[in-house]
């Protein structure tokens, strides 16, 4: 099942991630794909921050790999994988302890094998037709959920 949202401008992007948060539980695993540019940190940017008002700062992990955050749904991990050597190099971030908590991956083919297969996909899009987002359930976490968007 797939949803796909029209996002007239970057706010829109950030808003999504805020809406998304409203629908959280722990465990979820949320793969965000599109190229450069496209949105990707502004959409965790705007999911976070609706979790945790109080912080102002959501760097994008393109050089650390990895920012978490305690929130009261446990820990969000928030990955880019852009520039991950090797689909192993996941364990020693904290690949499987993440389970626990949720997870936000940026560039998620990246992952290989250890992708979840239940989760959901979010494909941001810029292109001539404006900014759009396709949200796609993967597995059955998401499939009722989506249904709110």
């Amino acid at each position: 099942m797939f949803v796909e949202l029209y996002l007239p401008g970057p706010a829109a992007t950030e808003a999504l991630g805020a809406r998304l948060a409203q629908h959280l539980e722990t465990g979820d695993k949320i793969a965000l794909t599109g190229s450069l540019g496209a949105g990707k940190t502004s959409l965790a940017r705007g999911l976070i921050r609706a979790l945790l008002p109080a912080v102002s700062d959501v760097p994008s992990p393109t050089f650390t790999l990895l920012q978490t955050y305690e929130t009261q749904l446990g820990l969000i991990w928030h990955f880019d994988l852009y520039r991950l050597t090797s689909p192993a190099d996941l364990i020693e971030l904290g690949w499987r302890e993440a389970d626990d908590g949720i997870s936000l991956i940026e560039w998620p083919d990246r992952a290989g094998r250890f992708m979840p297969r239940d989760r959901l996909d979010v494909t941001l899009l810029h292109d001539a037709e404006g900014r759009r987002a396709r949200l796609e359930a993967h597995g059955e976490r998401w499939q009722e959920r989506l249904h709110d968007f």
